[in-house]
């Protein structure tokens, strides 16, 4: 049975940092990523990153984001520098076994239940 569990969540304030990692269990992945949902809105794709290492990040987190992943240990991370008000959400851990780059919520059969990331001023 896969499971996606997901941790580092909280409160922070803007221009600070948090850290949230995720460690699957059940099967190796081809891409592990983060989406996130903040409320009233659809859920959208922030990094990914493939088994070979490259990664893929949405505008929104390029320069503040970093997604790193260790294989042996089936886990990714999202480093989030320099946070601001809008990226208070519910972030998403998920995984694919079909594709490495994917940014659609569809590419993705597994998903951790989120953890909130809440940005205050």
């Amino acid at each position: 049975q896969v499971q996606l569990v997901e941790s580092g969540g909280g409160a922070a304030q803007a221009g600070n940092s948090l850290r949230l990692s995720c460690v699957a269990s059940g099967r190796t992945f081809y891409a592990m990523g983060w989406f996130r949902q903040a409320e009233g809105k659809e859920r959208e794709f922030v990094a990914t990153m493939g088994w070979s290492g490259i990664s893929t990040y949405a505008e929104s987190a390029k320069g503040r984001f970093t997604i790193s992943r260790d294989n042996a240990k089936n886990a990714v991370f999202l480093q989030m520098n320099s946070l601001k008000r809008e990226d208070t959400a519910v972030y998403y851990c998920a995984a694919s076994a079909t594709a490495e780059r994917l940014t659609t919520t569809s590419g993705y059969q597994y998903w951790g239940l989120g953890t909130q990331v809440t940005v205050s001023s």
